[in-house]
């Protein structure tokens, strides 16, 4: 380990979909982001921080960058990933093996223009039988980013994790640590809650619902042993509450337990979770509802 004092910010960057929460979760040895198989699972910019040693790396965790900008909340989570971009000490570019789409190529273009070094981490390579196949993909790739680094990493099974960290370390510039050594993120304990569920819900609905689902924690106390927590689950339509609920309230019933385990992995306390559904119409167009329900950039 270096003897010099090391800190900074360390973007990761992607389309949709190409497993960025996946691999900060496991950087960090703990669940943080959520995850799903649905593209656009993470909306905001989140901060991962992991301090080893004299080495402190503050990851920022970013929607994925796509095309859509019909609505306002997809016009934030693409301003919102370009923004990470602009004063960061690292750039992670994540992509998904030899895959490529023009997403991955409109991500190319912000990547291109960044001030700072740039590694290129080629995940999910353990679904790759012939890892050969990837070199003139490589290869192309280098011509595109010439400065780059390349490191292959599985981030769903942790493979050379190690190796991507020892590179982001070499890369970071000498500064003390911006942060205490024990503290894991900037976000706030309820923001984290309402994320759980919102995980939850995408995990159990399938393509039914598409993106019209957010979470608002308005409740969050602890008492005694006991952390009390009640959230709203916010949908467009009247069909999509009837979805989520489920016959005879089955499908809210998976979602309150399963999010219950996690946050009372997260907060070390047992938690008593509320869950309700409410129809608020037009919430992911509208500029001001998605203000108010947390959907703001960070200076």
């Amino acid at each position: 380990m270096t003897e010099t004092t090391r800190c900074g910010y360390v973007a990761i960057v992607g389309r949709p979909n190409v497993g960025k929460s996946t691999l900060l979760n496991h950087i960090l040895g703990q669940k943080l982001a959520i995850t799903s198989r649905k593209p656009q699972t993470t909306r905001h910019n989140m901060l991962g921080i992991k301090t080893e040693g004299m080495v402190q790396a503050v990851y920022v965790d970013t929607p994925g960058l796509h095309k859509d900008n019909e609505k306002a909340l997809n016009r934030f989570m693409n301003k919102t990933a370009s923004q990470a971009l602009r004063d960061v000490d690292v750039v992670l570019f994540v992509v998904d093996r030899t895959r490529w789409t023009d997403e991955d190529e409109m991500v190319l273009e912000r990547v291109r223009h960044a001030r700072c070094p740039v590694i290129l981490v080629v995940n999910k390579v353990d679904r790759m039988e012939d890892k050969k196949a990837m070199l003139p993909h490589l290869e192309w790739l280098l011509t595109q980013l010439p400065e780059v680094e390349v490191v292959p990493v599985s981030a769903l099974q942790g493979r050379n994790i190690d190796q991507l960290e020892s590179v982001i370390a070499r890369l970071l510039p000498e500064n003390e640590h911006f942060y205490p050594e024990d503290q894991l993120t900037d976000r706030s304990s309820r923001f984290l809650a309402a994320e759980l569920v919102r995980e939850k819900v995408m995990r159990q609905l399938g393509a039914e619902i598409p993106y019209q689902v957010t979470v608002e924690v308005e409740q969050f106390k602890q008492e005694g042993k006991v952390l009390h927590i009640h959230a709203l689950i916010l949908v467009e339509r009247e069909g999509q509450k009837k979805i989520i609920i489920g016959d005879g309230g089955a499908r809210m019933k998976k979602i309150g337990q399963d999010a219950r385990l996690d946050m009372q992995k997260l907060f070390g306390s047992k938690v008593m979770l509320n869950l309700w559904v409410k129809v608020r119409r037009g919430w992911s167009d509208d500029e001001r509802a998605l203000h108010s329900l947390g959907y703001t950039f960070d200076s």
